[in-house]
């Protein structure tokens, strides 16, 4: 029982440390060119498919319907995306990058890549593959229990 205590104890705190230290990832503050990193993840989606119904950013996000609007409607009002209705369906709408989108996001890249350049030179050398795994691995493992967790939904 004393073991399955100090497990739990070392869980949380490495979901309290993780939870801290992704904090620039889930703030609805900009931290690139005006950008969230939600908002990011819609330019992103939207510059590897070209062209996105409103729905499909439902599932890319995780989020409700209301939410993903309130992620949209800032890029649009900014120029960077284009929201049209579906030549395919009129009920739905699509939405594109604009031209000014495009070099958002590659700018927005850049600053990530900088980002994630900086994380792997704090990853100790001959290791980060390991690491890699092991996140990945917990990653998988905290997902598969938060479906059958209510606290967690």
């Amino acid at each position: 029982m004393e073991k399955n205590i100090q497990n739990h104890d070392r869980f949380m705190n490495l979901l309290v440390g993780l939870y801290q230290a992704i904090r620039c990832c889930r703030q609805d503050a900009a931290f690139c060119e005006g950008v969230t990193f939600q908002q990011f993840i819609i330019l992103d989606a939207l510059a590897k498919n070209k062209e996105l119904n409103i729905s499909d950013m439902h599932g890319i996000l995780s989020v409700e319907k209301s939410t993903t609007t309130r992620l949209i409607n800032p890029l649009i009002q900014k120029g960077l995306v284009k929201r049209e209705k579906s030549r395919i369906d009129s009920r739905s709408f699509v939405l594109t990058l604009t031209e000014e989108g495009g070099h958002i996001h590659q700018n927005v890249q850049s600053c990530l890549a900088d980002f994630l350049n900086s994380i792997e030179s704090n990853l100790p050398a001959g290791r980060k593959d390991n690491i890699l795994q092991a996140v990945q691995i917990f990653f998988n493992a905290v997902k598969n229990a938060s479906g059958g967790c209510d606290c967690c939904k």
